[in-house]
């Protein structure tokens, strides 16, 4: 009895010494964001990313929690009570203090004006500690809506639709949906046949299916439609915005089949629908259409995606590292066996190489915005995020499992961690916005047709030009090796036809991927020493680089294999 109790005491001093704010303990965060937003910047935010940290940390960790539970997910409600047709889902309370507590960041807000992502996906990264807690798909489809208005639609549809996207106040705001997906048109979006009419006065008539539509309680739909006029394939495809609710307060003119049953994000509505003669708006030129999508929607959700993983991948390090230093087996913490020193160093490694790619996409991204950006500038975001997209989420649902194993049988139970959540919500963010494959014959396309690589390159270079500190040149070179061994791949890959090419792309996103993240890890680490700032980056890039770019690299022969996994578990 007195070991049960002992056994149970520990699994409470594991729960209590959880952080109880996930920025003030995530020092990587920190010093990402003060490089990228400047001292006087980030510390004018500082106090606003502390207190989202402690409520991510607390009352919505919580909240989502018990928002999951079988029982009290979504549920779709048609009619109203005197059977006014409404298509309404009915959520549990809890959806909105986490909704509350979501848009009073106000990060919705800070896209009124260029030149805030970094700062926007700071306080992402922290609400995605939790998962997709029914919301970061919201926000995400949002943030793209705004970005898509900002720059396609023409004055009258801004003034219409646009203040409400950027309202801070939860109960008083709109919040947006994209639909892009059709039962024969996943992959194949040129294969879609939603059908655009107009009306003669300016705004559109659609009809037809959607097949996968997530958020499914917008107020605003972001979507693909063909005019009937419009050629096949992708060319043909307009963008349109069709609003939830007419003027007159009536619901717009589509109906829901029925909610999606998914594997991971179950407190997210998704649905299938039909839309019946629904009234909507052009946004931009059509024949742009698909274009514009891609451009401001839908690599906006790549990214968001992607920091969502990150932030999956951190808190796996939290509770697999809090746990290993909390349980005991044979007499000792966990934490003090190589096995488990070994996994959490992976978890670990991934975690920082995930934030890297991710806060340097956004940078780019604000420099862009704020026309600070170049041409190579655009070039490396258009490769890059389809690549950090991929990488990130089979590298989050790898650590997510890894964490489950550190807990054991425990990693299994719903309630007892959050890993079996996250764990079903990797596999849903490994889909959305775009496989694996298409990702990967997207890279490939472009390299192809535009040599994106080649400003890409530079920017790789670029990172590794910085490294100067002597603890840093050994990874440098390694991986300035790899950057050359990108090259040699893509020359061999375009030697050959292109079914030859396909076939590897997957392989060069690897590399590519890996290879980008290694050397914007090797930058951040050269800042932070500059700035004499502790830091276990020489450690976390050494497992990272030795992992994925030292070729015939064997731990068996790394003299300092076992203190460098050590050093980074003790640094829990």
């Amino acid at each position: 009895m007195n070991e049960t109790m002992t056994s149970r005491a520990a699994l409470r001093a594991w729960e209590d010494g959880k952080p109880d704010n996930f920025f003030t303990a995530d020092t990587n965060l920190q010093y990402v964001l003060r490089r990228y937003l400047g001292d006087t910047a980030y510390h004018a935010a500082e106090a606003h990313f502390i207190q989202t940290g402690g409520v991510c940390a607390a009352d919505l960790d919580a909240a989502a929690k018990d928002e999951d539970l079988i029982g009290n997910h979504p549920r779709l409600n048609r009619w109203s009570g005197i059977g006014e047709r409404t298509e309404q889902i009915e959520f549990h309370p809890n959806h909105d203090v986490i909704g509350r507590a979501a848009w009073a960041t106000g990060l919705l807000a800070v896209q009124a004006e260029p030149g805030h992502i970094v700062e926007q996906l700071g306080h992402y990264y922290l609400l995605a500690h939790n998962g997709e807690n029914g919301h970061m798909c919201s926000i995400t489809c949002t943030a793209g809506a705004v970005r898509a208005l900002q720059a396609f639609a023409d004055d009258a549809i801004k003034a219409k639709f646009l203040p409400p996207l950027l309202d801070a106040n939860f109960d008083t705001m709109q919040h947006a949906a994209q639909f892009l997906t059709e039962l024969q048109g996943g992959s194949d979006v040129g294969a879609n046949a939603v059908t655009a009419l107009p009306n003669g006065d300016g705004t559109w008539r659609i009809n037809g299916e959607k097949w996968f539509c997530s958020n499914i309680n917008a107020d605003q739909f972001i979507i693909t439609a063909r005019p009937l006029d419009a050629p096949g394939g992708t060319k043909g495809l307009g963008l349109f915005l069709v609003p939830r609710l007419l003027e007159n307060g009536e619901t717009n003119g589509f109906y829901l089949r029925r909610l999606k049953e998914k594997l991971g994000t179950r407190t997210l509505a998704s649905a299938e629908l039909d839309f019946v003669d629904a009234l909507a708006y052009p946004v931009g030129d059509l024949g742009r259409g698909f274009k514009n999508m891609v451009e401001a929607v839908l690599n906006t959700s790549r990214l968001m995606n992607a920091v969502a993983c990150a932030a999956a991948i951190r808190r796996s390090a939290i509770e697999a590292g809090s746990y290993a230093c909390s349980r005991e087996a044979f007499g000792n913490p966990i934490a003090s066996y190589p096995l488990v020193q070994e996994t959490y160093a992976d978890i670990a490694a991934e975690a920082y190489a995930a934030t890297a790619s991710c806060f340097a996409l956004a940078h780019l991204i604000d420099r862009i915005d704020t026309g600070q950006g170049d041409e190579d500038d655009i070039a490396t975001h258009r490769l890059l995020v389809n690549i950090n997209k991929y990488i990130t989420s089979i590298r989050a649902t790898d650590a997510v499992h890894q964490a489950i194993e550190v807990l054991g049988g425990n990693g299994a139970i719903e309630t007892f961690s959050i890993l079996p959540r996250l764990y079903r919500d990797m596999i849903v963010f490994e889909s959305w916005e775009g496989s694996h494959n298409v990702l990967c014959l997207q890279v490939l396309r472009d390299i192809t047709r535009y040599q994106i690589h080649e400003p890409f390159f530079r920017f790789v270079g670029a990172q590794l030009d910085t490294v100067k500190d002597a603890r840093l040149e050994a990874d440098a070179a390694q991986v300035r090796a790899a950057l050359e061994a990108c090259g040699r791949l893509l020359v061999r890959m375009v030697a050959h036809d292109q079914r030859y090419a396909e076939a590897h792309s997957r392989r060069m996103a690897d590399l590519f991927g890996y290879t980008a993240q290694a050397a914007l890890l090797l930058a951040e680490a050269q800042w932070e020493l500059d700035q004499g700032l502790p830091t276990p980056k020489p450690d976390i890039i050494t497992h990272f680089v030795n992992r994925h770019l030292r070729p015939g690299y064997d731990p068996l022969d790394d003299a300092g294999y076992l203190a460098r996994i050590e050093r980074l578990m003790a640094a829990v």
